[in-house]
């Protein structure tokens, strides 16, 4: 017996609630670039540049004491973390240092004074390792030292943010290509509405934004494309079918079509997100969270978002042109 989450032939009139989803979607847009513009992003060492030192010990860690050192150096802002570890019994921590100037550094994309920033934060790594020495012993372990100055910082800003626009805009190029201008910009439209709700999300939130969020960022993008385009794809299905039916109806007949798989896919994979948040510890943790919403964003996105819009525009309701030329 096959598992089925949605009954087959469900006559849902999505259309009908388009004005609703458009007023939430609307509320969730302006909420985020309010939180945007007023909180802030809490940008991780990746943007604002500093260093992450993870470690472990055979012995328990006492992180008042770890923390209490590190800071006694002066380096900048600490935080001191205990992470779970799968490996054995060991205990493993995590030091972040922030720069006490990263606000104005991290524009610095060159030049002298980034190179100075780069080597400064080189020794203060280094500070870091011998006092956790003195305080610890020699027996500790360090995993991973990832050290980011201002030059790198402010490359990785510029060019997180061109890889989500470069990947919005060859989106708009495919969708332009493969259906018709209205489809293409109900693409970006929903694509779009996913990544700044996404962004508001970590802006309300304070979960730490670092090169894992965009790399979620633009997994999402892809995600939400691939739904939008399942729905799509079904849509000019029923526009060569059904030459004179209304465009709404039309409309709710594809998303219907589609939904049983749109609601399969999304819930597969939230099963293993979830997972993934459940046991994959604090480093994860950024990761998955954006990945969970992205894919219920996604999902509310191309069937109350990408599809109505194609009724705001209009689409062409004579494919057959296009039939006969695919055929020859």
């Amino acid at each position: 017996m096959f598992l089925k989450l949605i009954p087959d032939n469900t006559d849902i009139k999505f259309t009908r609630m388009r004005i609703a989803a458009l007023a939430f979607s609307a509320a969730l847009i302006v909420g985020s670039f309010f939180a945007l513009f007023s909180l802030g992003l809490n940008f991780g060492v990746d943007f604002r540049g500093g260093v992450t030192i993870e470690f472990t010990d055979n012995e328990p860690i006492d992180i008042g004491e770890v923390r209490n050192v590190v800071s006694a150096l002066g380096l900048g802002d600490v935080k001191v973390q205990k992470i779970q570890d799968f490996a054995g019994s060991e205990e493993a921590m995590v030091v972040f240092i922030e720069r006490q100037d990263a606000e104005t550094d991290v524009a610095v994309a060159d030049g002298e004074d980034s190179d100075v920033g780069d080597v400064a934060q080189q020794d203060a790594a280094v500070q870091v390792q011998d006092a956790l020495k003195a305080l610890l012993g020699d027996d500790i372990e360090f995993r991973k030292i990832d050290v980011v100055g201002p030059t790198v910082s402010g490359e990785l800003i510029q060019k997180g943010a061109m890889a989500v626009i470069l990947a919005i805009g060859m989106m708009l190029i495919y969708i332009w290509l493969r259906f018709e201008w209205q489809f293409s910009l109900g693409a970006i439209f929903a694509l779009v509405h996913d990544v700044i709700i996404t962004l508001g999300m970590f802006s309300v939130t304070k979960l730490e934004f670092n090169l894992a969020i965009i790399a979620a960022i633009l997994t999402i993008v892809g995600y939400s494309m691939n739904d939008t385009v399942v729905v799509y794809d079904r849509v000019r299905e029923n526009l060569r079918k059904y030459k004179k039916k209304d465009l709404g109806e039309l409309l709710d007949l594809s998303i219907n079509d589609t939904l049983s798989r749109t609601v399969m896919t999304s819930v597969t994979t939230l099963l293993a997100l979830v997972s993934l948040a459940v046991f994959g510890g604090e480093v994860l943790r950024g990761f998955t969270m954006a990945m969970i919403w992205g894919v219920l964003i996604g999902t509310y996105s191309s069937i109350f978002v990408a599809s109505p819009f194609l009724l705001a525009t209009g689409v062409k309701r004579d494919w057959s042109k296009q039939t006969v030329t695919a055929a020859a």
